[in-house]
């Protein structure tokens, strides 16, 4: 997000992957805030993280059944400015082509109701760093196809699970031998499929700014087995491939050890993932107790990292701004109004 001050009662807004603020104002992603002017000396209570949780993306992970821009409509009529969609069925590895109509509606009816930014979650099959060859080929191939799909029907991210080794062959390369310094065993195999996915799109796009990037996704391990799914790996990977930063899931974060509650544990996440972007929250509570490694997602508020821990991660200076994605149980159609609305009162509506 871009904060630029007009007339001394107004300041404007907007979201942008730009670095600079257009020149004019009349931005259909612009929110104008209004506010009286203050008598000579006197001093303002007006803050800008009150303008930021104004501004914050907030949304979830809507259906595609009937079609792509469906996901659209039901996000909006959640109220939501951001989403996160499935471009297939994400258990398997069998695709269907995605009609030219249909993504040229979906690009149509994204602008028309201004959801921004828009993820494409990844096939859940896909493992990066797995040690088997044919499984990592065939996970390179998914990834390129979903980041092709972002690509066409205009979706910001690709947000993707990293996976993990699940054995280490007598040729498998070594941290110490590939100059890395991670301790995690997955690590350099994942970097090597970023970089071909990567680089090959490179290639095509020749660094094109219409191309979507990569998130890389920490998962629910705890730490001692956290290999190539650690956050600190992810981070790393993501600096060396060229990947566009990471999505942060709280339930994921707390499972694998992370007392996000704390303002030491949330500065310890803070250090992992310095040095790389943070695009994307995953906000989500906890079944699970700390350190788990168990993957269970709960209702705000309702699971171990609670109210408070939820409020203080999304107010926490690193993350605060970031568009926040709720991927909570839905079992009852009041499941996501009721998350979204808990959701907005951590951030302060």
């Amino acid at each position: 997000m871009i904060l630029r001050k007009g007339a001394p009662e107004k300041l404007w807004a907007f979201w942008g992957k730009s670095s600079a603020a257009p020149k004019d104002d009349s931005l259909d992603d612009a929110v104008c805030l209004e506010f009286e002017p203050l008598a000579a000396g006197k001093k303002s209570d007006f803050e800008i993280g009150s303008i930021i949780n104004v501004m914050r993306r907030l949304g979830v992970h809507a259906s595609i059944a009937g079609g792509l821009p469906k996901s659209l409509e039901r996000a909006r009529a959640l109220g939501c400015s951001t989403l996160q969609i499935f471009s297939h069925n994400p258990r398997g590895w069998a695709l269907t082509d995605i009609p030219e109509e249909e993504a040229r509606r979906f690009r149509r009816l994204r602008e028309k109701l201004g959801l921004d930014p828009v993820f494409i979650h990844a096939c859940y099959l896909i493992n990066l760093a797995s040690a088997n060859i044919g499984t990592r080929e065939k996970s390179l191939l998914m990834l390129d196809e979903e980041m092709r799909r972002a690509d066409l029907i205009g979706a910001d991210y690709v947000v993707v699970h990293a996976g993990q080794p699940a054995g280490r062959p007598a040729d498998y390369p070594s941290d110490h031998e590939s100059g890395g310094d991670t301790g995690d065993s997955g690590y350099v195999l994942l970097v090597q499929s970023l970089k071909k996915v990567l680089g090959s799109r490179k290639k095509r796009f020749r660094a094109g700014p219409q191309a979507a990037g990569l998130l890389l996704e920490n998962a629910a391990c705890p730490p001692q087995f956290g290999g190539a799914a650690s956050i600190k790996t992810l981070a790393l990977a993501a600096g060396s491939s060229g990947a566009a930063g990471l999505c942060l899931d709280t339930c994921h974060a707390f499972a694998s050890g992370y007392d996000i509650r704390t303002a030491s544990g949330l500065s310890e996440l803070a250090r992992q993932t310095q040095g790389v972007s943070v695009r994307l929250v995953h906000l989500n509570d906890s079944k699970g107790q700390i350190g788990s490694g168990l993957d269970r997602h709960e209702h705000l508020g309702k699971g171990r990292i609670g109210t408070g821990g939820l409020r203080r991660f999304i107010r926490f200076g690193p993350f605060r701004g970031l568009p926040l994605v709720l991927e909570t149980p839905r079992k009852e159609e009041s499941d996501d109004p009721m998350n979204l609305e808990a959701a907005r009162a951590l951030i302060g509506r």
